[in-house]
């Protein structure tokens, strides 16, 4: 693993990066999948905002610098799902889509008030026993056809909402 420790931003560093320039991110939408490899359940955290809002959302992070794409994606799922969530990172990093976030409403689907960011979104497969850590409440398991309904979708604030249907569509689930 490369050591990415010295790729932190202070603060006010981070906050005038996200002023100049996109940061890029990784997003991940957990999954259960059967034996045919069809998903069955997608995993969603439970967390609460700054401004105290509780909302549903994907595993989601920034890429430090000097730091691969595939083990920022593995540090995410880890600090999010648990230690023990043995996700399946894609042999093919390439990503479902590009969410575009701007913080600007009305660009993109994809709004962040904080910055510009570009985010590479996978989808993957959890085999493990899942246990939110750090600022998620919790993790909760819906299926397909849950995770589209509105009431659902309500609940993901800038545009996962849009970006779980994606998920959902690039698997091959049409609601």
């Amino acid at each position: 693993m490369t050591e990415t420790t010295p790729g932190w931003l202070s603060s006010d560093e981070l906050e005038m990066a996200r002023a100049r320039m996109p940061i890029l991110y990784v997003e991940a939408v957990p999954v259960r999948v059967d034996d045919s490899g069809e998903v069955t359940s997608i995993g969603l955290l439970l967390r609460i905002g700054p401004d105290g809002t509780v909302s549903r959302t994907l595993v989601s992070g920034r890429v430090l610098h000097h730091e691969r794409v595939r083990d920022a994606l593995l540090r995410h799922l880890e600090k999010d799902l648990g230690p023990v969530a043995l996700p399946r990172v894609p042999a093919s990093l390439q990503p479902f889509t590009v969410a575009e976030y701007f913080p600007t409403l009305g660009v993109t689907p994809y709004h962040d008030p904080r910055q510009h960011a570009v985010s590479l979104a996978y989808i993957v497969p959890v085999t493990g026993d899942c246990r939110p850590r750090q600022d998620a409440l919790d993790l909760v398991w819906f299926s397909p056809q849950e995770a589209v309904s509105e009431a659902l979708q309500s609940e993901m604030p800038g545009g996962h909402g849009v970006l779980l249907k994606q998920a959902l569509a690039h698997v091959g689930f049409v609601s």
